[in-house]
């Protein structure tokens, strides 16, 4: 593999476990290999607008978490999406918690970012930004996906979709086979079929 640092992104609905999982798999990565990953909130709830959504309620919260995400880095930066991110995903999935304003307060306070950043959940002027957001990830990922998606040196894929998160040397292997296989141009698709739920 080539040892030039490369341009990461990472696409991520808050809500979505299968996000979180792939999401700390790519963070791992990152240390170990010394890249930085800019981070973006994505909705689930705009990609499922006018669609029999049996995940609406959730999708609705992870679209006010993302609101919060969003507005926080408005006001303080790109830097400080990848931990919020964390805060919140650590709290809403191995954590296991629902109390989703309380999860906000709880990964606001983590962070030292203001309280009033809380109040973005239920403003729409992040919406704009969302779902620009939402639209480029799909756009560079193709139709019919959904998130994570991960865009290495301007090529963009879904997922992986794994559980658990790969960690150590498997993390890196499975790392370099996927960038690998992502640069194959005319390469679009390798799955099989899932057998179990989210283990965090």
């Amino acid at each position: 593999m080539s040892n030039a640092t490369p341009e990461v992104e990472f696409w991520f609905d808050p809500i979505c476990p299968w996000c979180w999982m792939t999401s700390r798999w790519v963070a791992e990565v990152s240390e170990a290999r010394g890249f930085e990953v800019a981070w973006h909130p994505i909705s689930l709830a705009v990609l499922n607008e006018g669609q029999n959504d049996r995940h609406g309620d959730a999708h609705r919260q992870g679209h006010r978490l993302g609101r919060v995400v969003e507005a926080a880095r408005v006001a303080h930066g790109e830097q400080v999406v990848g931990p919020l991110y964390t805060e919140i995903g650590t709290r809403v999935h191995p954590g296991g918690r629902t109390d989703f304003d309380a999860i906000i307060a709880d990964s606001l306070e983590a962070l030292d970012l203001p309280a009033a950043l809380a109040a973005a959940a239920d403003d729409e002027q992040s919406d704009a930004q969302l779902r620009a957001n939402t639209g480029h990830a799909m756009e560079i990922a193709g139709p019919d996906v959904g998130v994570p998606i991960i865009s290495v040196n301007g090529v963009a894929f879904f997922g992986p979709v794994v559980t658990p998160a790969p960690t150590g040397d498997t993390a890196l292997q499975l790392w370099d086979g996927i960038v690998a296989a992502a640069t194959v141009p005319g390469f679009y698709e390798l799955k099989r079929g899932r057998t179990v739920g989210p283990q965090f």
